[in-house]
């Protein structure tokens, strides 16, 4: 029973299985259209929201140094991920890389994991588009009543047709082909970058030097507390993170930790890339890059337009326009913002349907969803599925408690790849790497204890909703995966079978 759970796929059979024809997908993205997907994703809520948030509560100016910190972390993960993506070039990212080290129960967890992560990230983003939507409508004069906006009207029915709308479209976009998604990805993504530069450029000609004193604050004491809201480093340890100093600033990275979420989502791309073993570690490593610079320099300017004092948490770079008597630039942004949300939603949407997409070729959950289209070769079947269900959701909730799972799911993964790429060396060190993380086991390491920090200052409920979703992912593993792997039916069926064929079929 336990050799079972722990069996691992190996690398040579995952490659293979991505050559079947009614399971394989097709390869049409170059390194340029993942280094899009990465900023397209990674360029989101975060910094238009959290620049104003953790300047004003913890860092002050210093938020350009807890933008570098966060950055740190995620580069750290990223070279990890660089190094499987290039190696193990299978749709599925986490769950596939923890697969080929770990085994089938860790693999079966890290991707429940994901589904979770992805359709909770999908719903948020569509949710907050919506809003920015509504705010543009509602300035032209055109007003949704309550019960389509998501807020309760007199029958006390609400639903957001804005977010299920889009999550819809988008289902439609990703079912007809990763190109044309690529293609739509960038336009919006153009848009979305310029937006962020005329916000580094137009602020920069009224920053104040003055708004920089204090670079960093003096530390404020922080009440203990025991609620299930606290920071389960607070519950554990006693230790309250910081208001401001130095300490302050590792809080403040804790939180904009958010507004990098989605470089990882290039690896589930993996299967589809021409030539994953060069393009995949430029993809992963150049999105970051570039989404670091421009954070750090968005965070600069706005902290020196305004006092960080008086930033605005709901719209801190459209209000530090307004503030000056630049309406017009606020409304450029809050536009860039609703555009670029698009992408965000729609490569978060793509990351799960990979992932479930893996796992259903694996015999995980059903193999009736691992089938590509015959003519666009995407898997439409839990595209659609997905899709439907993400916009069910998000039309009737605002899943605002629920955000923070997203970061733990994804700081969880990041574990996991760490810890994946050290066993991988020393159990496979014959495999072609055409990317090796540097360092290593020291780079991973550090990785996977930057990533336990951050973990450690999410709210402990945020760990208990984790906790219990894993639970129950063990429960539907052990009653239908296990039974169903093909790993599994693999070993069991005569040499040179065909698991789950006619017999005679061989392989």
């Amino acid at each position: 029973m336990s050799s079972a759970l722990f069996r691992t796929k190996n690398v040579e059979q995952s490659i293979r299985d991505t050559e079947e024809p009614e399971h394989s997908l097709k390869k049409s993205l170059s390194a340029l259209d993942l280094t899009v997907f990465g900023v397209g994703v990674i360029i989101g809520t975060g910094i238009f929201v959290l620049t104003g948030q953790v300047a004003k509560n913890n860092a002050g100016p210093a938020v350009s140094l807890a933008f570098v910190a966060a950055g740190v972390v995620c580069a750290l993960a990223a070279l990890c991920y660089a190094e499987f993506a290039s190696t193990v070039p299978v749709a599925g990212s986490a769950y596939t890389f923890s697969y080929a080290s770990l085994g089938e129960l860790p693999a079966w967890i890290i991707g429940w994991d994901l589904v979770l992560e992805f359709a909770l990230g999908t719903a948020v983003v569509a949710v907050g588009w919506s809003g920015y939507i509504r705010s543009l409508l509602d300035n032209a004069g055109w007003h949704l009543p309550d019960y389509l906006a998501g807020r309760d009207g007199a029958s006390g029915f609400g639903f957001d047709i804005l977010a299920a709308a889009l999550v819809l479209v988008l289902t439609c976009i990703l079912v007809l082909g990763m190109k044309l998604s690529a293609r739509i990805t960038s336009v919006v993504v153009a848009i979305k970058v310029a937006v962020v530069l005329i916000v580094i450029i137009a602020g920069a000609f009224f920053i104040r030097g003055e708004n920089y004193k204090p670079f960093i604050p003096h530390p404020e004491p922080v009440p203990a507390g025991g609620s299930l809201k606290a920071p389960l480093i607070q519950l554990m340890f006693g230790w309250a993170p910081a208001n401001f100093g130095v300490m302050g600033i590792f809080t403040a990275a804790s939180v904009v930790f958010f507004a990098f979420i989605g470089f990882d989502i290039v690896a589930t791309a993996a299967e589809e890339t021409r030539n994953p073993q060069r393009d995949m570690p430029r993809g992963i490593l150049g999105s970051l890059l570039i989404c670091t610079v421009l954070y750090v320099a968005v965070s600069v300017v706005v902290t020196g337009m305004q006092k960080y004092t008086r930033l605005s948490v709901e719209a801190p770079l459209a209000d530090a326009f307004k503030a000056i008597g630049h309406p017009w630039y606020a409304g450029v942004i809050s536009f860039g913002a609703a555009v670029g949300l698009t992408t965000v939603c729609m490569i978060l949407l793509l990351g799960q349907t990979r992932v479930f997409f893996a796992m259903s070729r694996d015999g995980l959950l059903p193999r009736f969803f691992s089938r590509v289209h015959p003519r666009f070769k995407t898997p439409h079947r839990p595209t659609i599925l997905l899709g439907v269900i993400i916009a069910i959701v998000a039309g009737f909730t605002s899943l605002s408690e629920l955000a923070e799972l997203v970061n733990i799911g994804t700081l969880f993964a990041f574990v996991v790849v760490a810890i994946s790429v050290i066993i991988l060396r020393k159990t496979r060190p014959d495999l072609p790497r055409a990317f090796r993380t540097p360092w290593v086991p020291v780079v991973p390491i550090v990785s996977v204890c930057a990533t336990l920090w951050l973990m450690l200052n999410l709210p402990a409920e945020t760990w208990l909703r984790f906790a219990i979703w894993m639970v129950i992912g063990i429960a539907v593993y052990l009653l239908y995966g296990r039974k169903h792997s093909m790993l599994a039916l693999r070993e069991e069926a005569p040499a040179g079978e065909v698991p789950g064929a006619p017999p005679g079929k061989k392989q």
